[in-house]
């Protein structure tokens, strides 16, 4: 356990942060299972503390699905930008840019299948 984290409650938004932008630096180094290990724990955090359809929880989903993509795993990474895309359709407008995003991730990911 890290410093932050016994810091931190296990309730703490900011515990979910760290878990986040820990996660994106090792998507961004290549170090696909170490950012799994960070966005499952944020995920994790968020599942339990907000609402299904918050837009947190999409942006979890679309952080899995992205490091399944580039690990390959294209059914594995469909299926979190399925659920990310469900979770904005709910929530956003449908010309919202983030909807667009979702659907570009799941035309990538079908491409490949």
């Amino acid at each position: 356990m890290t410093v932050k984290e016994k810091t931190l409650s296990s309730t703490d938004p900011e515990l979910a942060k760290f878990f986040s932008r820990i996660g994106e630096s090792f998507l961004e180094m290549g170090q696909y299972s170490q950012a799994l290990e960070y966005y499952e724990a944020d995920l994790k955090f968020k599942e339990k503390s907000l609402p299904s359809n918050h837009l947190d929880l999409a942006k979890c989903y679309t952080n899995m699905g992205l490091v399944y993509r580039e690990m390959g795993d294209f059914s594995k990474a469909l299926s979190f930008f399925e659920t990310a895309l469900a979770i904005r359709q709910k929530s956003l407008p449908p010309t919202h840019p983030d909807i667009q995003k979702s659907i570009e991730n799941i035309d990538f990911v079908k491409n490949k299948l």
